[in-house]
């Protein structure tokens, strides 16, 4: 599975690369304006990314203009609902409307951090992803 972490903090990107890898190859990006670069090279290159971890505080662009971003991007590539990559932001924040917000702008997860394996684990099964 080919995911992308989306995290400004280098502390917090290893923290989430090393709790993903027995699911997969995480490449990390540290702003917006980069995750954005890579989730439309890998449309291009028809080898899409399976998963996103989004943090929503990051610099350039927030991960919740990121997150609308995707989708559009994906929209454009001819992605649905269910072909499109599986999104879970991941933050400090847990302000209601900020959650409500990500739901509505269709990611699949919201996770609390610091980002605990077992809550980790069980947002992946719940999406349908299991180590391999």
């Amino acid at each position: 599975m080919r995911i992308l972490v989306a995290e400004d903090d280098k502390i917090c990107a290893r923290i989430l690369v090393s709790l993903l890898k027995p699911y997969g190859e995480a490449t990390v990006v540290a702003d917006g304006e980069m995750l954005i670069r890579a989730v439309t090279e890998s449309l291009v290159q028809r080898q899409p990314f399976s998963l996103i971890c989004l943090d929503i505080k990051m610099p350039e662009l927030d991960g919740q203009v990121c997150l609308k971003c995707i989708r559009a991007i994906e929209r454009g590539f001819g992605k649905d609902v269910w072909s499109s990559c599986k999104i879970i932001m991941t933050t400090g924040v847990q302000i209601r409307a900020q959650i409500l917000d990500a739901f509505r702008h269709q990611c699949e997860g919201y996770l609390v951090k610091p980002i605990e394996r077992v809550a980790l684990a069980k947002q992946l099964s719940d999406l349908g992803f299991n180590p391999m």
